[in-house]
């Protein structure tokens, strides 16, 4: 038997119940291996997911999707050191960090 993250998909159901993603820029605090990522940022002008996890990083390299390559970007930092300037992002998502 095959494990089944959310086939569902309850979370992606839920994010897009409190917001919209298209035309947004979208910084996912914790992104890990992109699990979460690739369930809005297919509509989003930008995303950026950081986490201090260099090997989960390279997970969400290789696994990221041809035809979001352009637009989904990942970075190694942690959430005490947001590398990015305020009111850089529309829309930030920590989900699973704590």
């Amino acid at each position: 038997m095959t494990l089944q993250r959310d086939p569902e998909e309850t979370e992606k159901k839920i994010l897009h119940k409190f917001t919209g993603f298209a035309h947004k820029h979208v910084l996912e605090i914790g992104c890990g291996e992109g699990r979460l990522t690739w369930k809005y940022a297919g509509e989003s002008s930008l995303t950026v997911g950081f986490d201090p996890d260099h090997d989960a990083l390279r997970i969400a390299r290789a696994d990221s999707p041809v035809a979001l390559q352009k637009h989904v970007h990942f970075a190694q930092a942690g959430a005490a050191n947001i590398p990015f300037a305020a009111e850089t992002f529309d829309i930030a998502i920590l989900a699973w960090s704590l």
